[in-house]
């Protein structure tokens, strides 16, 4: 009874020097080799001591070594806007507001012929927020149906609307990977972009699956929804910080901004698998209900008619023609 006891106190140490050994591996100074030579050795000296030290106290205190280290090491692996980046994530996007004009500096509109061949666009834009309409939501599967990436548009009466995206600031030839996500390895980055650029690139170059939902909101919880993604915007663009594929990705970054305006938003398991998300939203009312949900998500997929759109002026019009209006707030 005793070793499973220790046994099972003993877990969360080796699952934070396994966490601690990939951070290692993956953020160390140094070649391939170094760098994961360094992360094993780290495990294996917390498996060992867990193993062969006694008394209890002692092993505490050779266990604290490695681990303030880390901290230590960790501590000095900083974000940063001053990189080679990407094209597209080269410019951080930052915004003005008088009274009710808002005007964004850098926003994308790229022209895209394919995925990696484009026509770069950044663009000063202003937009007039009493003329905020409400807010939608985008879900782009590319991949397995647990997880989505997120996307938030702001419908304007005077306007196209805005779509703004919370995703990974990559350098030249980098990739994205999801374990690299978890362990400091990408900036945080808002994209701020016209509907043709950043659904148009998911739905025409990368063949993702996209859906549209119209949000049920008020025009004045939409306007300070954007006027809160704003805020953050201004402030990566002076204080970078890391991206973060638990707890700081484009699904947990939303729940924040709708946090930060005042609205419930309780806690549940599709925020992290949210390839669910538009189910959770379906159950909480907070997308229309009229219909049966597996009717409502056939009727919301905006792949068709994006396509058929290609770069027409009137893109954002054309992907919204069909839809099941926005609820009443």
């Amino acid at each position: 009874m005793k070793r499973v006891v220790a046994a099972l106190a003993a877990l969360p140490i080796v699952l934070l020097a396994l966490w601690c050994g990939t951070a290692l591996g993956f953020r160390f100074p140094g070649p391939t080799v170094v760098r994961h030579g360094v992360g094993g050795l780290f495990v294996l000296g917390v498996l060992v001591t867990l193993l062969t030290v006694r008394p209890l106290a002692r092993k505490i205190a050779t266990l604290a070594v490695p681990f303030v280290l880390f901290a230590a090491f960790y501590a000095t692996v900083r974000p940063s806007n001053d990189r080679d980046w990407s094209p597209e994530v080269a410019h951080p996007p930052t915004g003005e507001v008088r009274g009710d004009t808002l005007t964004l500096k850098n926003v994308r509109d790229f022209r895209y012929r394919s995925e990696s061949d484009f026509t770069e666009r950044w663009e000063t834009r202003t937009y007039d927020l009493s003329a905020i309409e409400g807010a939608d939501l985008f879900l782009s599967y590319w991949g397995s149906p647990l997880i989505a990436h997120t996307i938030v548009a702001w419908d304007f009466a005077s306007s196209p609307p805005l779509a703004i995206s919370i995703e990974t600031r990559k350098e030249k030839g980098e990739q994205y990977s999801a374990i690299r996500g978890f362990f400091r390895e990408y900036e945080l980055y808002y994209v701020a972009a016209d509907e043709r650029d950043l659904i148009g690139l998911r739905t025409n170059h990368r063949n993702e699956d996209v859906y549209l939902y119209r949000v049920r909101m008020s025009p004045a919880a939409a306007r300070d929804l954007l006027l809160d993604y704003v805020k953050t915007m201004n402030d990566l663009a002076e204080h970078p910080r890391w991206y973060n594929a638990a707890i700081d990705n484009c699904t947990t970054g939303i729940r924040v901004h709708v946090q930060h305006i005042g609205s419930v938003n309780p806690w549940d398991w599709r925020i992290l698998v949210n390839g669910y998300g538009d189910q959770l939203l379906y159950e909480r009312g907070n997308i229309a209900t009229d219909l049966p949900f597996d009717v409502l998500k056939r009727r919301s997929n905006v792949v068709a008619p994006a396509q058929a759109a290609g770069d027409a002026p009137d893109f954002s019009a054309r992907i919204r023609e069909g839809l099941p209006p926005r609820p009443e707030p």
